[in-house]
């Protein structure tokens, strides 16, 4: 099965405590892992003050994940996403992976 490259960066309230925070990311790794994602890389991109009010939040606390996977596991992430209270906002890209034909000497 052929696997695509996704980024998804999800944004968390800004009352969220740090063992909250983890729980979250451990609880959508074990997701990708059970679904046949791979390569999984997480980096927590911390507090930032946000462009415009949303649900009231000035501040947020943003969540990058990158890994391999396939569409299927796109819908069971954004399906989660959406009905969890603690995310406000997420958006998932999926990455364009260099072939020998794009590289150009």
């Amino acid at each position: 099965m052929l696997l695509n490259n996704y980024e998804i960066i999800y944004i968390l309230k800004p009352n969220i405590t740090e063992d909250t925070n983890l729980a979250i990311v451990h609880e959508y790794k074990k997701l990708i892992k059970k679904n046949g994602g791979n390569n999984i890389f997480v980096q927590h991109r911390g507090r930032r003050h946000l462009s415009y009010n949303i649900s009231n939040h000035y501040d947020a606390i943003y969540v990058q994940m990158s890994f391999e996977g396939n569409g299927n596991i796109i819908k069971l992430l954004e399906r989660s996403m959406r009905f969890n209270e603690n995310i406000i906002r997420y958006l998932t890209t999926k990455q364009r992976t260099n072939t020998a034909s794009d590289i150009t000497i």
